[in-house]
């Protein structure tokens, strides 16, 4: 069974460590460009997931959560571009004002934490995952179909 087929069902993790290691492995199977949504528990370990994605895609860089800022940019072999949209409230024109594409250079990976903040998104979705906290207090991430 592959990666992805386990995500299906869903996989825990016991740290941030098995988190990232999840996330670098993932890397593999995304396209050139790719748009992967992150839902979930507030403190379930999606700025985590995003930290792999990172050094998957050989980011140096400290990835911190862009709460404040919405997003951030990074570059690697791909560009990652790491939006936060928490605070957003949804409307039909956020995507425009926030001018995302202006920073999609191919290749890249643009990761959305709370997109359903955003309204529709208007690029097709590589991967949408689902991250919450169990009461053991280890985290459980699946796709959402």
């Amino acid at each position: 069974m592959t990666l992805l087929e386990h995500l299906k069902s869903g996989i825990e993790t016991s740290s941030a460590a098995d988190t990232i290691q999840l996330a670098k492995e993932l890397v593999s199977t995304f396209p050139e460009q790719s748009v992967i949504t992150l839902e979930g528990d507030l403190g379930a370990g999606k700025t985590t997931f995003i930290k792999g994605i990172a050094i998957g895609i050989g980011i140096r860089d400290v990835v911190t959560s862009p709460t404040f800022n919405i997003f951030n940019t990074y570059r690697g072999r791909k560009n990652l571009l790491h939006i936060d949209a928490y605070r957003l409230e949804e409307s039909p024109e956020i995507i425009d004002e926030l001018m995302l594409e202006d920073f999609m250079t191919p290749p890249y990976c643009l990761a959305i934490e709370w997109p359903g903040n955003l309204g529709q998104i208007p690029w097709t979705v590589t991967l949408s995952l689902h991250l919450s906290i169990l009461p053991t207090g280890k985290h459980w991430i699946r796709t959402v179909c």
